[in-house]
């Protein structure tokens, strides 16, 4: 019965941080993925500088832990150059950034995923290569992207727990908060991880059913 009352009044600060746990998730992937197809297509061009820009900043991402991105956009940069970044907009920023370099390579196996016959048959028939990409390749590469899609959003949701770092009351700084004030650790880290773990399975889910559904 305590853990019930426990839940109940905890749940308005659970329902708030879930809430912008979401709020950066979803408005972070959608920046990767521009930034997934941006550097995914510069990745794989002949212009051997694109190539190289792509590779950098794959590299230099994905070799660096997104809590020290999150600490270099929201305290680095604001030091150096003597201006205030909210921490939601860092936030996002740092997941966009971090997600975005898993993206390009997402979507440079995606569109190496597809047939080379169909872009020799595209401009066989005349389309330019933006066309063909735009309309051939990329349509194809995307329905092969999809689970990899999805499990790239569950990782980038559960990343959002490092953000409290700097402040933000995503959910697990929701679950520190509550705990300070009733110091029930078990319970209150217990609620945290259901949220957690509904939200993901749920996730999960989803990307099993688009899975199969591409496969038929």
């Amino acid at each position: 019965m305590e853990m019930m009352s426990l839940f109940k009044e905890s749940l308005p600060d659970l329902l708030s941080g879930l809430s912008m746990t979401l709020q950066i998730t979803v408005v972070a992937l959608i920046l990767a993925s521009l930034l997934g197809l941006v550097f995914g297509l510069m990745s794989i061009s002949t212009n051997k500088i694109l190539k190289a820009l792509a590779r950098i900043y794959v590299d230099v991402i994905r070799g660096t832990p997104l809590i020290v991105q999150a600490f270099f956009i929201y305290f680095g940069i604001p030091g150096a150059l003597s201006i205030k970044i909210p921490a939601f907009t860092a936030g996002v920023i740092a997941i966009s950034l971090n997600a975005g370099a898993y993206m390009v390579e997402i979507f440079r196996a995606g569109i190496m995923a597809v047939d080379k016959g169909q872009m020799e048959a595209a401009r066989s028939l005349g389309l330019p290569y933006g066309k063909t990409m735009r309309l051939v390749i990329l349509p194809q590469a995307v329905r092969k992207m999809i689970p990899a899609f999805i499990n790239q959003f569950i990782i980038s949701l559960k990343d959002t727990s490092l953000l409290s770092v700097i402040g933000i009351r995503e959910l697990t700084q929701s679950g520190e908060i509550i705990m300070a004030s009733n110091y029930r650790a078990f319970e209150t880290w217990t609620f945290v991880a259901i949220f957690y773990f509904v939200l993901i399975m749920a996730l999960t889910y989803i990307s099993r059913c688009i899975e199969r559904k591409f496969k038929v």
